[in-house]
């Protein structure tokens, strides 16, 4: 191994502390190297298996070793011709290639992120001398691990590391309980060591969509009990875990997805949403099952609703079976009155993870509830729609309130300045980026909350002043003198400013400090609002919560006005403010920092130690959807970002793509928990005239007319309504096309023939006559109305008379001409021919 030296510098800088710990990674990687063809593979070198598969085969050699080792086997001693423990060390030499490849990929050292740190001193102190001690499991207290690498207050920054994919791939282990408290000093992690390689890469029960992705069920923390569970959703309960089954025992979760058909909570096993899902349905098509539970609950080890059947197969009909995955982008086309609009409702309950009802009033109600939530957004296009309607825009607005930061070289001479708005599509894939799942695991900040710089006092010259107050976790200034701003009426700007004029005796600028700091600090600061403790122009010492009211300290000696905060990040040592905020931080001592140019993303990543920029492995599906889409301009409203729609596009798929946009100049990408739905009425716009761009990241479900869902109406209507439809279609087909045929959702709601008169008069002639441009023949043709004569006509919907030629023309070469009436509501209309009775 020709890089043995550099490996084992850039382990030391990744946190391998101990020269023993490095030279044994060291010795794997060599010994591998050495025995690439003992081991059945066809390269000269790790670089060159590298190059070819990632070490896809080689590891996936190892695994079989140890599997072949557990079962008695002797082909670990090609590696290992002394060892007596073979089993846990193979688990660590597959963990240690995966580290020789991140190596050789130029990945940087562990040290440049805390999370790496964390997960190499924990492999190295818990994990690896675990196994080489046998032991089954090996438990790690969050407040050790965070004290042994320095970190301040890292809870939540090593929780995220410990419970994540990339530890449990690095560690080859299974995904960790959690005990005690949830993200917090005292959280605790159990990792099992010995748990037997089984189906799905040692996992007990992995169930497959269509695709071949792989989920397993998850244990979710209850803070109640205590306990990591599985859950398991009743029949006719919702989503609230207080309505689920929990229980630790995987064989309870097999029963009840294979056996009962019932839903629980599962997780794709490369990250993803947490999501009820039953087996069967439109999701999850095949399972694998470890031996002793199938035999537990009496179904084969394998099977698929496709292949072998489990003992029960849910229940499942072979429509639901048949019925495809539901794409995550999706247009609906077809004519109009074809339900497009009302199965996007029911498509998106599905796509958030909901069982969609049979009852339309009870989808309803969950599609009003997940809209009113957040995750599912419902905009219509139209020919004026914009990019800056749909993404961002500018917009102009006046000078912000009294305390608000002001930007003079943003305002023009008009006084106003054009600040960034976002459309519905940022919005809702902030809103899908930012989501933290159900059981959030991590802490989020509140960003509809405005952030309040306060000064507590001057560099290097009042330190201690600055950290007495941090230490009472407080905010104070003296702004106002000796006065008590506590009474009520201070609430209001022009109170304080008066005040403020009747005790010095003079006039106060509406931008004087002492009456900017003052309102802000007194009246515009809010409970819930975040304060920034600034160290300087370009720094920031803390980061807090408002947990109090103003109060006034008469027996301070300096800074009388106060309020109480909860710090959620203080550095005495402080960092960059170009972190999280573009603008330096000015003089005065309190004021409302510009909304528009904090970075939230940066500033979790300085209070929580976490990245934001990519949606969390248990952010919920989100959806997004597009009425009448094909009424827009495509290309003006997506402008760029039709091409991060692309699934391998979006954030942490495989081809990743962020783009800045032109107005806010921030990164921007399309998360991959957000579904696109659209609608298009293929009588407003040909098909065949949409953007070819959205045709190919688009999947196209047509919806055409169902004549079978009219039988309730027609008993109701005393009229055959199917054949009414089916009749009035294949007419318009032959005349026009099959693109203007009329939907079945113009006739669902009559339940009387005088509501079927109002629809034919109102809905349906109309349509027609716009259909066929006043061609009145041909409507009186789809109706059963026209006779081949050129006399006067009594249909059963339209009447013909004659008109009389005007005077000179009565005579010779005089057309025909004739006059159409729909019958008045004294004649009603007369169906029998129309459905031949």
């Amino acid at each position: 191994m020709t890089k043995e030296n550099d490996f084992k510098k850039w382990l030391e800088q990744g946190g391998a502390q101990t020269e023993a710990g490095r030279n044994s990674r060291a010795y794997a990687i060599r010994t591998i190297d050495r025995n690439l063809a003992e081991l059945g593979m066809p390269y000269k070198n790790l670089n060159e298996a590298w190059e070819a598969d990632r070490f896809e085969a080689l590891r996936d050699r190892i695994r079989k070793i140890r599997e072949n080792a557990r079962d008695g086997g002797q082909d670990y001693r090609i590696l290992m011709p002394d060892s007596d423990n073979p089993h846990n060390r193979l688990s660590n030499w597959g963990s240690w290639l995966g580290q020789y490849g991140r190596f050789l990929a130029g990945d940087p050292p562990g040290a440049a992120k805390d999370a790496d740190r964390i997960r190499q001193y924990v492999l190295e102190h818990y994990i690896e001398p675990a196994r080489e001690e046998g032991h089954d499991h090996v438990e790690v207290l969050v407040r050790d691990v965070n004290a042994a690498l320095g970190l301040k207050e890292g809870w939540p920054n090593i929780c995220q590391a410990l419970g994540g994919r990339i530890f449990q791939d690095m560690a080859r282990i299974p995904e960790p309980e959690r005990i005690g408290a949830d993200q917090s000093s005292a959280t605790v992690f159990r990792f099992k060591l010995d748990e037997a390689v089984r189906s799905g890469d040692g996992r007990p029960f992995v169930l497959f969509d269509a695709t071949g992705a792989p989920f397993q069920p998850v244990r979710n923390f209850n803070r109640t009990s205590g306990v990591s569970a599985f859950r398991i959703k009743p029949r006719g309960a919702g989503n609230r875990a207080d309505e689920a089954i929990e229980t630790e025992d995987i064989v309870d979760v097999a029963r009840a997805m294979l056996v009962d058909g019932l839903a629980s909570r599962v997780k794709a096993i490369a990250g993803g949403p947490v999501n009820y899902l039953t087996y069967g349905g439109d999701k999850l098509v095949s399972y694998e099952l470890a031996p002793e539970i199938a035999q537990a609950i009496g179904v084969p080890p394998r099977g698929g609703v496709n292949g072998v059947s489990n003992a029960n197969n849910n229940g499942a009909s072979d429509a639901s079976i048949q019925q495809e995955l539901p794409p995550m982008n999706l247009i609906l086309y077809g004519p109009p009155g074809t339900g497009k609009t009302y199965t996007t409702a029911a498509e998106a309950v599905q796509l958030c993870g909901e069982l969609v009802p049979d009852d339309r009033a009870e989808l309803m109600a969950i599609y009003q509830r997940l809209t009113a939530a957040g995750r599912i957004e419902f905009v219509t296009f139209h020919q004026s729609m914009s990019y800056e309607e749909f993404v961002e825009g500018l917009r102009p607005e006046t000078q912000g309130a009294e305390g608000q930061e002001l930007d003079a070289e943003e305002l023009d001479s008009a006084g106003f300045r054009l600040k960034v708005e976002d459309g519905v599509f940022k919005r809702i894939c902030e809103r899908a980026r930012l989501d933290s799942g159900e059981d959030p695991g991590d802490h989020r900040l509140d960003r509809t909350r405005p952030i309040f710089k306060v000064a507590l006092g001057r560099r290097f010259q009042e330190e201690a002043q600055i950290t007495k107050a941090l230490d009472a976790k407080e905010i104070r200034h003296g702004w106002g003198g000796s006065i008590d701003w506590s009474e009520e009426r201070f609430e209001d700007w022009a109170e304080i400013k008066n005040e403020l004029e009747q005790q010095t005796g003079k006039e106060v600028s509406s931008h004087a400090g002492e009456l900017v700091c003052t309102y802000s600090f007194r009246s515009d600061m809010q409970l819930g609002d975040y304060v920034v403790v600034s160290d300087g122009r370009d720094r920031m010492r803390a980061f807090g919560r408002i947990t109090s009211d103003y109060f006034f300290e008469a027996d301070a000696k300096h800074h009388p006005h106060r309020r109480s905060v909860e710090w959620l990040w203080r550095d005495d040592q402080g960092t960059e403010r170009s972190r999280f905020y573009s603008n330096g931080f000015r003089q005065h001592t309190v004021y409302k920092l510009n909304g528009g140019l904090v970075d939230w993303d940066g500033l979790e990543e300085v209070v929580f130690g976490v990245d934001r920029s990519i949606p969390a492995e248990g952010a919920r599906p989100h959806v997004l959807i597009i009425d009448e889409i094909n009424r827009a301009n495509i290309s003006k409203v997506f402008g760029e970002l039709i091409t991060l729609l692309e699934l391998d596009k979006r954030l942490r798929a495989d081809n990743e793509i962020r783009l800045t946009l032109p107005y806010s100049k921030r990164l921007f990408g399309v998360p991959a928990n957000l579904n696109v739905i659209g609608t298009m009425n293929t009588a407003d716009r040909s098909i065949a005239l949409l953007d070819t761009a959205l045709r190919r990241r688009f999947t196209f479900r047509e919806m055409m007319p169902d004549a079978s869902v009219l039988r309730n109406a027609a008993q109701r209507c005393g009229i055959d309504l199917p054949r009414l439809l089916s009749t009035i279609n294949e007419r318009i087909e032959y005349l026009y096309d099959r693109e203007h045929q009329i939907g079945h959702a113009y006739f669902t709601g009559c339940s009387s023939r005088a509501e079927l008169d109002e629809v034919m008069r109102h809905k349906v002639i109309p349509l027609l006559a716009e259909y066929f441009f006043e061609d009145w023949a041909k409507i009186a043709a789809v109706l059963g109305d026209l006779e081949t004569h050129e006399g006067l006509i009594t249909g059963g919907f339209l009447k013909r008379s004659i008109l009389k030629a005007p005077p000179g023309l009565e005579d010779g070469g005089a057309v025909p001409r004739f006059r159409w009436d729909v019958r008045s509501m004294d004649e009603g209309f007369d169906y029998g021919k129309l459905v031949g009775t």
